[in-house]
Parts: structure tokens; sequence; C-alpha cells
């Protein structure tokens, strides 16, 4: 257990070092804060908190910079609840509004937005079997044998393929066949729509085999597609400008993980049960990254996950800014995904 005055102490270097990068003396406390207690009063705190593992000295400076046991410290009990700025909401809120055309489009401004406002970098795991609804089927002539179905989704997405149309049936009887169909499956999980519910419109077309199985074929790839998960990345550009990634082998090694959309899923899934979740340094269990830290959260509709985001960066990353931005995303994409 730490005092109230090495609590205060430890928060302050912690703080100092993150804004700088620089490692953080007893004469720099004591200058640019008031604590009312002298330099050599802060040099002895400062020296019981490395002898207690929070503090480390480099061996080319005279300053102290935190441990990673100082990192989990800060988060776990130092970090004070913050808000965001009317203007940092303002831009949220615009950015949204001017993209927010599909599901994956969301899900790619949000992790922009992550990186842009964390300035690190950005990973979003969509599970897009969460977020989409089958809309209705539509029949459009091609020529006087052919016609485009196409397959639309609440998310605005579209599934199309090339149509062989049965002798003898008029674009009037081809549109009372899609109305009947999109009845049937109107609302419905893409995810939902199985062998049971594909038989209910087997009557439907039961007079043309080739338009049913292409219809289902249709179906099934709409559903493969949205039941992959789907990773955006933001920001990887931005780390490299981080002093702790100013070594190339380094650099290469977090890069590489990046660049693998399974190690990147795996590392998102490892963690998507556990609401928000801040791992530091070596609690990070995928080589690569145990130099890092990690604020990572999860968010659901109706009890199902929706999505995982997270936001990885130098263990001296402001932990307090990105869980508060994060905080505000998990609650703004809720409302907007209720609203859909």
């Amino acid at each position: 257990m730490l005092n109230e005055r090495k609590r205060k102490i430890l928060q302050l270097v912690i703080e100092d070092y993150i804004s700088t990068a620089e490692p953080v003396g007893s004469r720099t406390i004591a200058r640019k804060y008031d604590l009312g207690i002298s330099p050599a009063t802060i040099r002895n705190e400062m020296s019981d908190l490395e002898m207690l593992g929070y503090l480390e000295q480099p061996h080319t400076s005279a300053g102290r910079v935190p441990s990673a046991q100082a990192y989990r410290f800060y988060v776990d009990s130092l970090i004070e609840p913050g808000s965001l700025t009317d203007n940092d909401m303002a831009l949220i809120n615009s950015w949204y509004k001017e993209r927010r055309r599909s599901i994956d489009e969301i899900f790619q401004s949000t992790a922009k937005i992550l990186s842009r406002m964390t300035q690190n970098v950005s990973m979003v795991l969509a599970n897009k079997d969460a977020g989409a609804a089958f809309r209705y089927i539509k029949f459009l002539p091609l020529d006087t044998n052919h016609a485009i179905l196409c397959i639309i989704t609440d998310d605005g997405n579209v599934d199309n393929c090339v149509v062989e149309i049965p002798m003898g049936m008029s674009s009037e009887e081809m549109d009372y066949m899609a109305g009947r169909i999109s009845r049937v499956l109107e609302g419905r999980d893409v995810a939902d729509i199985n062998s049971a519910l594909l038989d209910e419109i087997h009557t439907d077309v039961a007079e043309d085999r080739v338009l049913f199985a292409s219809l289902i074929n249709t179906i099934k790839r709409m559903r493969n597609k949205h039941q992959r998960q789907k990773v955006f990345l933001g920001g990887t550009k931005q780390i490299l400008s981080q002093p702790e990634f100013q070594d190339v082998e380094r650099v290469k090694s977090l890069l590489g993980i990046l660049e693998e959309e399974k190690v990147v899923r795996d590392l998102l899934v490892a963690g998507e049960d556990s609401g928000l979740r801040v791992t530091i340094g070596t609690e990070n269990k995928f080589t690569g990254i145990q130099d890092c830290s990690m604020v990572q959260a999860t968010y659901r509709l109706n009890g199902q996950i929706v999505g995982t985001m997270a936001v990885l960066g130098p263990t001296r990353m402001e932990y307090g800014k990105v869980i508060t931005v994060m905080d505000y995303l998990h609650k703004y994409l809720k409302t907007m995904f209720e609203s859909k």
C-alpha cells in the first residue's frame, strides 16, 4: 500500500513521462508541481517507489521512468474519470454522419476515429452477422432471357447474380415472386436464414430449378460473407512517430503482427468477453506486443457481440484519454446500432 504522498508523486511521474517521453527527476516534479515539499523529499520518495518496483532508472539518465507495475497501479487506482470536450464529441458525431452508409463503413470510421483521437494503432473486429438483416430481393431485367437477381440487406450491402428467366415468365410475375419471397425472409438475420426457411420459399420458384438454385447460391454466399469477422485497422503509420518505436527490429515485429489479419483477429477475440480490458507489457500473451499496452472493449446489441475495438500503443500511452474515447464510442455505437 502506498501512502497519499507516494501515490501523488507516482501519478505525477507517470503523467509527466506520458507527456514528454523523457525520464523524470525530482527537480522536475518540484518545479512543475506545487506539492509543498522539497526536491530532496521528492527524491527520497521516488527512491522508495523504485525499491517497491514502481519506478526504474535508465542507466544513462538521472531521472526515472514508470515500470509496468506502475502503469497497472495507475490504471487500476489513479486514473480519474474523464470526459471528452464538446469539440471532440462534435468531431465524432460529424464523422459518423458524413460517412455512415453501411455496417462496414461504420466500423471503418470507428477505426479511423480511434487512431486519430488517441494517436495510436486502432483495431476493430466486426461480427458482421450481428448487424445485417434481410430486406428484400429484386429482379432487374437484363435482356429477353436473363435478369439480375439482387438481394439487399438493411446495412446497405447488395449481392447479385445473373439468372436465366424461365420460359414465358413476365416481368410482373417475377416481381410478384420476388415480393412473396421477400415477405418470408424480411427482417430475419442473414445468419438465421437456414434450410427450413429456404424450403418455405421453394414453392414460389419450384417451376424452375435453375432459378431456385441461383437464388439459394446467392443467399448462401451472402450468409458466408456476413458470417465472416472482419478486421479494420487505423493509424499504423502514427505509431512509427512514437519514440519507443524508433528501433527497426521492434517496428518490424509489430508491423508483422498487424499485417496478419488472423493474428489480429485472434488477439481481439481472446479478450472479447472481458468488457473494458487494459493489458500492459508482458500481460499481453502474444509475442511481439509484450512491450506494448492494449485497451480493448467489446460492445453488444441485445446481448449479442457486435464487435470489439482496441487501441494498441506503447506502455506510455495516454490511458485516461484512450479509455474516455472508447467509452464514448461504445455508447455512441450502441445508440447507432439500436436505431438501425
